[in-house]
């Protein structure tokens, strides 16, 4: 969804931010802003975020207290108790592997 103007992240205070791009690459800009009914820094505002969000997405930050950590860690650290479910995995042959 294009981000509009009333969007809270474009209605916060604005500052500039200039770029150097060729000619064609603003003309193609301006057609495509045109397009979705946005004015080009509502269309580069709009791409900019959508990338940020794609870039940064993966790179998610959890914070945890010291505490809750290290029972994280001792959990991963711990192995899973053995039980059908587990042994009837442990005998499975991976897909790759049937002929």
């Amino acid at each position: 969804m294009p981000v509009r103007g009333s969007d809270k992240r474009l209605s916060e205070t604005k500052i500039r931010l200039t770029v150097r791009i060729k000619p064609s690459v603003r003309d193609r800009i301006d057609r495509a802003a045109k397009a979705l009914g946005m004015s080009r820094s509502e269309f580069m505002a709009d791409a900019a975020l959508r990338r940020a969000a794609d870039v940064l997405g993966d790179r998610v930050s959890i914070i945890a207290s010291p505490e809750a950590y290290a029972q994280f860690l001792a959990r991963l650290d711990a192995p899973p108790a053995p039980n059908e479910r587990l042994q009837r995995t442990m005998r499975t042959k991976a897909p790759w592997d049937v002929a």
